[in-house]
């Protein structure tokens, strides 16, 4: 089955895109549930400016996360592997400053498109490597890295100190880090204008705590009254959030404000027309720093949240906007995932697509062609009792607490098609396509040395 995975991922012959190689911005939301913005939903608060990347481009509805947790999805990004085989495939922390390093020999999507002329800058939260470690982002093919190199930094937004490449910069601790990150990846893209270039913002909004100005947040203190007296900790993280949902929605206000600057500076740069930008979120919503998913329907009515395998968990947002080659207003049922990213970017730009990825490009989606098609999709989570599970088709299997069962642990069957909630388990009914997940199971999972269920210790 991986073998026959990876010829569907390379067979397809690079499409005839552009005469110049287009620009490329794609925006990771940090837990963004799949209800969260106004185009998939959300009725509590608006998005127009990202929503602007649906009305004039194309809408995703079965595109999925990498992972249910933040540094192995951007594992999964930057490398093109699912879960079975990315290098990093869980949150694991270094002290004082850090997370598990992806090795020297990642060959990533940044360093694929250095390959083929494109300037590479990442601005946001990194989680791939502690600061100059050899899973650093100036060690993994980005030219300019400014923002939270470590993870648990990221969980304050008036952080003391930010790095820009290798250099930490001391910050007095007030100062809103969206607007520092946002600033300084609008000025790179200006001294990048005249291209190609590939920018990656994996945004740290709306991810716990729950911090905003309040200039964002006063409109919805008085929408959401009812929360006023309600204070959201996470850790000791300060200023503790007062009316978490006031912030909340302040957050996404904040964010949705940054992506329209964002095309506003490629409009004025004249950068529109030879300029893809993608947005998408890295799983599902979180239930911390007060923030209340429930309340603002922020898995879409989808099962489970962040850390779980259900649909909630990782199924995603995705919209991709081209301006004359892209069909305004076009929504597509495709099934596809982050892993599918790196050969979608490389066929855009023209660049080589290894022969080992994951992954299969969605460009032919994008452009009105012929698309292939996965066998399946995988993913593998070691937290929470270590789960499992794989879609094929229309069909959705989950496979928890295997740390404890072993990987004999009984499997969950859904029919998306029919129960996208993932209310009925048809597992007695469908012994066949138990046995297929199963079978998936086996053959999508690669032995690590780091990351192990408790049956390969």
């Amino acid at each position: 089955m991986r073998a026959i995975f990876l010829t569907l991922a390379t067979c397809c012959p690079l499409l005839t895109v552009s005469a110049a190689k287009p620009n490329l911005v794609y925006i990771l939301l940090d837990d963004a549930g799949y209800g969260d913005l106004s185009c998939y939903g959300q009725k509590k608060f608006r998005t127009p400016n990202i929503d602007r990347l649906a009305v004039e481009g194309m809408k995703f509805t079965r595109h999925y996360s990498g992972s249910t947790v933040c540094a192995p999805t951007r594992s999964v990004l930057m490398s093109g592997l699912h879960t079975g085989h990315t290098a990093s495939r869980g949150n694991r922390e270094i002290k004082p400053v850090g997370q598990h390093p992806i090795p020297a020999a990642t060959f990533t999507i940044a360093e694929a498109l250095k390959k083929t002329g494109y300037a590479t800058g990442a601005f946001g939260k990194w989680g791939l490597g502690n600061p100059g470690s050899e899973g650093d982002p100036v060690h993994q093919g980005f030219d300019r890295f400014y923002g939270y190199n470590c993870q648990r930094n990221a969980h304050t937004y008036y952080p003391t100190w930010l790095f820009d490449n290798l250099k930490k910069i001391p910050l007095d601790g007030k100062t809103y880090s969206h607007d520092l990150i946002m600033a300084e990846s609008l000025s790179w893209i200006r001294e990048h204008k005249d291209g190609p270039f590939f920018a990656f913002f994996p945004v740290t909004i709306p991810h716990a705590a729950m911090h905003v100005p309040e200039d964002y947040a006063k409109p919805f203190r008085a929408k959401f009254p009812e929360f006023e007296n309600k204070v959201g900790r996470y850790g000791n993280n300060k200023p503790f959030a007062t009316n978490p949902a006031a912030q909340f929605a302040g957050m996404m206000t904040a964010l949705d404000q940054g992506v329209g600057r964002i095309l506003d500076l490629l409009e004025k740069l004249d950068l529109d027309a030879n300029t893809i930008v993608m947005l998408s979120s890295d799983n599902g919503p979180h239930k911390e720093g007060g923030h209340m998913p429930n309340f603002f329907n922020s898995n879409g009515g989808l099962r489970g949240f962040k850390r779980d395998l259900y649909e909630g968990g990782i199924r995603c947002p995705l919209l991709v906007r081209w301006p004359g080659r892209i069909k305004p207003g076009t929504t597509s049922d495709h099934i596809s995932a982050h892993w599918d990213l790196f050969p979608t970017l490389c066929e855009l730009a023209g660049a080589d697509i290894p022969s080992n990825l994951d992954g299969i490009s969605f460009a032919p989606t994008l452009l009105g062609k012929p698309q292939k098609k996965h066998d399946y999709l995988y993913w593998e989570f070691f937290e929470g009792g270590g789960k499992r599970a794989a879609r094929f088709g229309n069909w959705k299997a989950v496979q928890n607490n295997v740390n404890r069962a072993g990987k004999d642990a009984p499997v969950e069957i859904y029919d998306l098609e029919n129960d996208r909630a993932e209310r009925n388990n048809l597992a007695v009914k469908q012994p066949k396509l138990v046995a297929m997940a199963r079978g998936i199971f086996e053959a999508a999972h690669t032995p690590s040395a780091i990351w192990k269920f408790k049956w390969e210790n």
